[in-house]
């Protein structure tokens, strides 16, 4: 009669793992706030960015021509 020792210790196995897995979500849900807070965060700042971009666009003359890019440093060609 060893079947009931086994199927006890098994049950006991499976708390424990339930437990840890518990644990295990709970840390990945705190992560998936953080990352949530943080992406959020990175989009306001990207609008916030975008506007102001869009505001200094508006400022260039419209007649004017393209802007002059000078090279980039060692990139000169003589």
């Amino acid at each position: 009669m060893s079947r009931l020792p086994d199927l006890a210790e098994r049950v006991d196995r499976l708390v424990l793992r339930h437990e840890e897995l518990a644990r295990t979500n709970d840390l990945l849900s705190e992560q998936v706030k953080a990352l949530t807070a943080e992406r959020d965060s990175l989009k306001s700042r990207l609008g916030a960015a975008r506007a102001r971009v869009d505001a200094l666009l508006e400022r260039l003359p419209a007649d004017a021509g393209p802007i002059p890019v000078a090279p980039a440093p060692g990139n000169v060609t003589e």
